[in-house]
């Protein structure tokens, strides 16, 4: 498929990444059939044909992208009544960008690849920022063939697009950048709550830790959140939750020890018990707030 190829293109799931992303492919010249819970964003009206479920959202598309919380609502969109695989027909591809279970993701894919069609598992990651500026890491599993006719499509929503190997390979991939992640805004947070109450004005902390090793990403954007007190959702901690419990319930099954993963999941289940699970995972902070009883900086008037 050529880059301006126009294709009939099935988005399902319209949330706070979806939007973004199957608005790109909109603004690339494909023709978009779409089903979400809630609804249709702006981006899409008037641009988008809205399916019944995702049974017709299949039958109009050759490719279609799923975009949803977790791996039962892959399976419901998937599997379910009026699921997607009513609507599939040989040679078709299914693309998940949702964040879910491996080898959940491997059984799916079997069943997918038994009615003839292409599965490619393709979790993304950089958060709301990333899906509006098409700038998502994206981590594929997958065969070659069916990764080689959906990358452009691909492309028109993300920069780092690797295909790492079969399927689930993707899905754990994303696993250990979710790990990766997590621990990096527990260290972020630690420290900016360490030079706080240390007296030190955190922001220039910050500032300063930028132009040494221990400059990151988390430290630049979720640092600056931590200090600034914004904590609308990017990325929700209750979502990170559950990428952190795929880690640790995939350790069990490995036989591996992932003892800051546990410890980060804690800090995130805390979050949660104290009403915050609905904030930016960068809240994190607010865990270990309640621990030391001091707050980085305060809350904004």
């Amino acid at each position: 498929m050529s880059d301006n190829t126009s294709r009939k293109i099935g988005f399902i799931g319209l949330g706070i990444m979806g939007a973004p992303m199957a608005t790109h492919l909109a603004d690339a010249g494909h023709t978009l059939f779409v089903n979400t819970i809630g609804p249709v964003p702006e981006s899409l009206k008037g641009r988008a044909t809205v399916c019944a479920n995702g049974t017709e959202v299949a039958q109009k598309s050759d490719i279609t992208f799923i975009m949803v919380p977790d791996t039962p609502d892959v399976e419901k969109v998937l599997f379910g009544e009026g699921g997607v695989a009513a609507g599939l027909a040989k040679g078709k591809i299914v693309v998940d960008c949702s964040s879910i279970d491996p080898i959940a993701t491997k059984a799916f894919a079997k069943r997918i690849n038994d009615l003839g069609v292409g599965y490619i598992d393709a979790p993304v990651s950089g958060g709301e920022v990333g899906a509006k500026a098409a700038s998502l890491t994206i981590m594929c599993g997958g065969d070659e063939a069916t990764f080689g006719i959906v990358r452009p499509l691909l492309e028109k929503m993300g920069k780092n697009i690797t295909l790492v190997g079969g399927n689930g390979d993707g899905q754990t991939t994303k696993v250990a950048n979710q790990i990766i992640v997590a621990l990096n805004i527990a260290a972020v947070g630690e420290a900016l709550l360490f030079a706080s109450k240390a007296g030190a004005d955190p922001a220039k902390v910050r500032q300063a830790l930028m132009g040494g090793f221990a400059s990151s990403r988390i430290l630049e954007v979720h640092g600056e959140r931590m200090i600034k007190r914004t904590f609308a959702p990017g990325f929700r901690i209750a979502l990170h939750q559950k990428d952190l419990n795929l880690a640790l319930q995939g350790a069990r099954s490995l036989g591996v020890a992932l003892p800051q993963t546990a410890n980060a999941a804690q800090l995130m289940n805390a979050c949660a018990a104290l009403g915050y699970g609905q904030e930016d995972h960068s809240a994190l902070v607010r865990a270990l707030e309640a621990l030391a009883n001091h707050q980085v900086a305060p809350d904004a008037s």
